[in-house]
């Protein structure tokens, strides 16, 4: 078979020259894209709202609330703020739309259904927003399913018989009220005259009638990037929470203690009015919060704060280490429903949710609060206690105190009136009612509640020297006994049946002498 001959072929390099070798040069790499300062603002601002949505949404679901929805966008590390919570608020608004019409256009892979947050996010902006997102990876892919969304609008609008999307939400617009902004000042690192002299500068600023660290802004009032805010001079902190501590009235050199402590407001509060002497043990059993409590104590420059990451309800009142506690500030998780429009709570999933799980979900506050204030009261050096909700539900406020008031009685507590001055207190429900605060939500733009506990050391003993000894064994039983169902309910069950016993044998006695 004959061979096929290949004359010798000179290289490429060298069959080509002159101007012909420069068209297999290969052609330089193109220049990457230059974003401009708005567009990577917008990109940044919209991983930092996915973010904050992941947290809000989790918690709705597990019914565990992290932090408030203001909370989490004005933390130290979201940069953009502003943009951050425009973008969450107006996304959680229209999420059930949003929802429905990624669901009818069927255009997320596995991939990006594990980035829901950001998903939704985006999918406001191509929806709803006025800017349009052009670079990311999960922007881009959205953006040339763009069609698609809009035709899944358009199916929705038909299919739920509206005409636009205002009608197809329902929402229903809560009454807002002009609320002032309330600045309190730390004087940890500053007074207050001259945190007043500082914010003259820019705003009109009054001091609060009743509490003395407490300024007054004109609504609206924007200072979360002010310089005073940022060093941890001033903290935007509302009326109704800057009165709990005072309420509470820790004098210099006590030992406190914070049952409920983050995200801390309340806690570097006591630190101030205790001008940083004493100590303070601040109590967080949530590990994230535990993160922002130390945050803020970092901020505020407070050095007498002891941070225990743990359950108050755990906590051995006559351990050696509380020996010393002389008074508590409880503020225990509640439904918030006194701070619904601040905390945003209204644009939650849940919040839609029928009547009957608003209902269980109290009961279940209500059971834990009553615990903690039984818990708060046996510490046996505790001198003062105060307990306060964000809530307007007469179920965990009125009701929470009185259940507690023989355990009180019984420990040598009784109610005083913080603020005496204020005008709104507790519901006429039970005997002593209008020692209790209340701050409406029309009048004073927040509902709160505060009850506050204090030791006098008059115990009701009356003519206990002049009981037999068996019956007054009885009497100190029965007053026990009617303390503790609400932290050992098995205990006291069993106590009760063992005193009942011993009553009936002492009538038969008593019968049997006569």
């Amino acid at each position: 078979m004959a061979r096929r001959h290949k004359p010798n072929t000179p290289p490429a390099k060298q069959r080509f020259s002159g101007a012909e070798s420069h068209k297999t040069k290969t052609p330089p790499p193109a220049t990457k894209k230059q974003f401009t300062a708005a567009e990577r603002s917008a990109l940044y601002a919209r991983r930092e709202a996915a973010n904050v949505l992941r947290s809000v949404l989790r918690g709705d679901a597990e019914r565990r609330a992290v932090a408030s929805i203001k909370s989490l966008v004005f933390s130290p590390s979201v940069r953009n703020k502003r943009a951050t919570f425009a973008l969450v608020c107006e996304t959680l608004k229209h999420l059930s739309v949003i929802k429905d019409v990624l669901e009818i256009a069927n255009v997320l892979n596995s991939k990006w259904k594990r980035q829901e947050p950001l998903v939704y996010i985006i999918c406001y902006d191509i929806l709803f927003g006025k800017d349009t997102p052009s670079i990311g990876d999960a922007e881009k892919f959205l953006m040339r399913r763009k069609d698609a969304l809009l035709s899944g609008l358009a199916t929705l609008l038909v299919r739920k018989k509206v005409k636009s999307v205002e009608q197809l939400m329902g929402v229903s617009q809560l009454n807002g009220h002009i609320k002032p902004r309330y600045v309190r000042v730390n004087t940890l690192k500053m007074d207050v005259d001259s945190a007043v002299q500082e914010l003259e500068k820019h705003y009109t600023v009054q001091k609060d009638e009743t509490v003395p660290d407490l300024l007054v802004l004109p609504p609206g009032s924007d200072l979360h990037a002010h310089h005073l805010v940022a060093n941890g001079r001033i903290f935007l902190q509302g009326k109704a929470s800057s009165m709990v501590a005072a309420a509470l009235q820790p004098e210099v050199g006590w030992e406190v203690l914070d049952a409920c402590s983050a995200p801390g407001n309340k806690t570097i509060h006591l630190a101030a009015l205790m001008e940083g002497q004493g100590k303070i043990i601040a109590c967080e059993l949530n590990e994230e919060r535990v993160k922002r409590l130390e945050d803020t104590i970092k901020l505020s420059g407070a050095s007498n704060i002891e941070v225990c990451h743990g359950d108050f309800l755990g906590l051995n009142p006559k351990d050696s280490s509380f020996k010393k506690v002389r008074a508590i500030l409880l503020d225990p998780s509640c439904s918030g429903s006194g701070t619904i429009t601040d905390r945003l709570d209204h644009l939650l999933p849940s919040h839609a949710d029928n009547m009957n799980y608003d209902t269980m979900r109290l009961h279940k506050l209500a059971g834990f609060q009553k615990k903690a204030l039984a818990h708060a009261l046996s510490f046996p050096q505790v001198e003062r206690v105060v307990y306060s909700t964000c809530s307007i539900h007469q179920i965990e406020n009125e009701d929470v105190v009185s259940s507690v008031l023989p355990l009180a009685s019984s420990l040598g507590f009784e109610l005083a009136t913080p603020f005496p001055q204020w005008q709104r207190r507790g519901l006429p429900v039970f005997s002593g009612s209008e020692h209790l605060l209340r701050m409406d939500p029309v009048e004073d733009k927040e509902g709160f509640f505060i009850a506050l506990f204090v030791k006098t050391n008059k115990l009701d003993n009356q003519k206990s020297s002049e009981l037999p000894k068996r019956e007054f064994r009885g009497r100190r039983e029965e007053r026990t006994m009617q303390l503790h169902p609400y932290l050992c309910p098995k205990m006291f069950r069993a106590w009760s049946n063992m005193l009942h016993r011993r009553r009936r044998r002492l009538a038969l006695s008593t019968s049997l002498e006569d």
